[in-house]
């Protein structure tokens, strides 16, 4: 409540990108205080339960709610998104070298689509950078997966390049990696999802991974790739038959954010840049449900798109997802949201007779 009747509407009064940082800052500064980790759990926790909690790739996730990756670019303010009941999240997209990104303004507020627009074009501080900011969040409360990208500069040719400097120099510091070749903001990056490009670069990524591995004398990392919303049926039939038969990726997260504009009634729905929000709920939902068949329901998704109720994470559950991944629901609808949607889905996987979570994974295509 507090965040609808006071946060927000001060938020949405200030230029949306502007709200962004002051969130991120604020929250990394309210955990520098004595008490201040406390005070966040203590308004927006989550109790865990029994019911929600999983394995997954040897990580323990408490729930299957986490953060996606464009809101904690450069790995801030991670102890204070770990205490509002997030299951997990990602930070980044980063790249090895640090970018300005695209021209301001280039973060646009859709409300009456409850939709946001962003060409933000992967703007980080760079590896060297969230390396210490990782470094100085200490022991973690929540799994955190790193999103890694290309720099803006690099041709497609060599973009391989860029994803294992990413690995390399952040290897320690994640629980999981997420190759990001989805972005629709960085030029021709979506021609990474394809063909000898996506297998090459798959190549790459796994072959980083075991030397790091080797190197750090630990049993290894899952790696997952992004994909867009926007590919053809062939398209991702092709895209997931790559990704299958690579034995180094561990999961697909499904999706990215949209070219389209379907439906959409706010102006802004001119401004140019990837849509995020409720107009993607429905297509995110039938690409997982894709995926899991393309799969045979053997490798997890993890499912990101328009989720604002838990009927919305339970539709993509019951289509393929193991986990979701909310971002402009969150804006919109503030840290309160994850309790509402923990106890919603607890609530409809009682009223479907099921006992755990993994029941319900995939369900539709039983």
């Amino acid at each position: 409540m507090l965040y609808k009747k006071l946060g927000k509407p001060i938020l949405f009064r200030m230029d949306p990108e502007k709200a962004h940082h002051l969130t991120i800052d604020g929250l990394s500064a309210v955990v520098s205080f004595p008490g201040g980790k406390q005070l966040l759990k203590s308004m927006y926790g989550v109790p865990n339960s029994p019911l929600l909690a999983q394995q997954l790739w040897g990580i323990q996730f408490a729930n299957p709610i986490g953060l996606a990756a464009g809101l904690d670019k450069n790995a801030k303010a991670v102890k204070g998104f770990s205490q509002l009941g997030f299951g997990f999240m990602e930070v980044g997209t980063i790249t090895p070298k640090p970018q300005p990104g695209n021209e301001l303004p280039r973060l646009f507020r859709l409300p009456e689509d409850k939709a946001l627009i962003n060409r933000m074009g992967f703007n980080n501080v760079g590896t060297e950078v969230m390396a210490k900011n990782l470094m100085k969040t200490g022991k973690r409360d929540i799994p955190v997966a790193i999103n890694i990208g290309k720099n803006k500069t690099t041709p497609n040719e060599q973009a391989e390049e860029d994803y294992r400097a990413c690995i390399r120099e952040l290897y320690t510091y994640g629980d999981f990696f997420v190759v990001n070749i989805s972005s629709p903001n960085t030029p021709d990056l979506r021609n990474l999802q394809h063909g000898s490009d996506l297998k090459r670069l798959l190549d790459a990524v796994t072959t980083e991974m075991q030397l790091q591995q080797k190197k750090n004398g630990h049993s290894g990392k899952p790696v997952l790739v992004k994909i867009a919303p926007d590919l053809t049926d062939e398209e991702l039939e092709l895209t997931v038959q790559t990704i299958k038969i690579h034995s180094g990726i561990s999961g697909i997260i499904a999706t990215n954010t949209t070219l389209s504009r379907q439906g959409l009634v706010h102006p802004n729905r001119e401004q140019a840049g990837g849509l995020s929000g409720k107009p993607l709920t429905q297509r995110t939902t039938e690409v997982i449900r894709r995926v899991y068949q393309l799969t045979e329901g053997k490798l997890p998704i993890i499912g990101s798109g328009g989720i604002f109720t838990a009927q919305d994470a339970y539709d993509k559950i019951r289509a393929g997802a193991s986990l979701v991944e909310v971002y402009t629901g969150f804006i919109y609808e503030g840290p309160g949201m994850l309790a509402s949607l923990n106890k919603g889905l607890q609530d409809l996987l009682r009223r479907d007779g099921y006992t755990h979570i993994s029941e319900a994974i995939g369900a539709d295509h039983h």
